[in-house]
């Protein structure tokens, strides 16, 4: 009894074994890149090939479109022919929000990132399969969003990289670049604020006692982005953080928001409360600019 159960152990162990995959260097190394766009998160994984010393990068033409594996082409990217645009597995590319790329959407998930070279322009591919190796299985049925995007001619790089370039508030370029060649696409993440306010509308349900910083930081941002519609539900959020702990910033805040609500006289009454604490701390803090709108408030009346 001892002797079969020891054997079905082994047996056991050798067939874990067997189904483990060795994790190993590989020649064209992976990289995961990360890049915070607004309030989206782009995440790209990919495997980096080097030329080499090879001059037949780019530039020949396949019947291929989808390549065979083991066939020998006259170049290693042919022009018409779907590419993992990487080395190994294929790309993968994920957005935590729906943004658009070069103005068409695409839905928040993970996809498998593809391209088609050609001298003139290239289709930049997103495909719901995104667990192949290479693109020897891609499914065009598969596709999410195609782009087309021109390429551009490059100094030398020896390394292909993927990267993000021309960092704006709600755009990045991401970027494809090996041999002579920079392939950018624009990837826009849009009006964050709707979903951004949505993010501190949650939060402010679990603002902790000991939190003296998340409903100020609420309550800046809806007024920084003019979001009129939400002044008075910021004034609400600023009001809890005022119970636990006044501040000059807390107050002078508060005034902003009520006098642009038209509410003259408590915008008055809070700036002056915000005054009145900031001569109370040493060192004083810089109220020039409560100052002059608390004057044109009381001008006004």
């Amino acid at each position: 009894m001892k002797k079969l159960f020891y054997l079905s152990l082994l047996t056991f162990i050798f067939a874990l074994s067997a189904s483990a995959q060795l994790s190993l260097p590989r020649e064209s190394q992976k990289q995961e890149i990360i890049q915070t766009v607004g309030d989206t998160r782009i995440a790209i994984v990919y495997h980096r090939p080097n030329t080499k010393g090879r001059t037949n990068i780019f530039g020949c033409t396949s019947t291929d479109v989808i390549p065979i594996g083991g066939k020998t082409y006259d170049c290693l990217v042919p022009n018409g022919q779907v590419w993992r645009t990487g080395a190994n597995d294929n790309t993968t590319f994920e957005v935590s929000n729906e943004v658009k790329i070069n103005g068409q959407t695409l839905p928040a998930g993970k996809y498998g990132l593809h391209t088609i070279p050609n001298k003139d322009e290239w289709v930049v591919i997103f495909n719901k399969v995104n667990t192949e190796w290479g693109s020897y299985r891609y499914d065009a049925k598969q596709d999410q969003l195609r782009v087309t995007v021109k390429p551009q001619t490059a100094e030398m790089q020896e390394t292909m990289s993927l990267g993000f370039e021309n960092m704006k508030l709600s755009t990045t370029e991401v970027v494809v670049r090996w041999d002579k060649i920079r392939v950018p696409f624009t990837v826009d993440v849009g009006d964050m604020k709707p979903r951004v306010l949505g993010y501190i509308r949650e939060q402010m349900k679990f603002v902790k006692a000991d939190d003296f910083g998340s409903q100020a930081a609420g309550a800046r941002y809806v007024y920084d982005n003019k979001l009129t519609e939400s002044y008075a539900e910021a004034i609400t959020w600023l009001d809890a953080l005022l119970q636990k702990r006044e501040t000059v910033n807390a107050l002078a805040l508060k005034a902003n928001l009520l006098a642009d609500s038209g509410k003259t006289a408590e915008a008055i009454a809070a700036g002056d409360k915000a005054l009145q604490l900031a001569q109370t701390i040493n060192p004083k803090p810089n109220t020039a600019a409560l100052e002059k709108r608390l004057a044109e408030w009381k001008a006004k009346k």
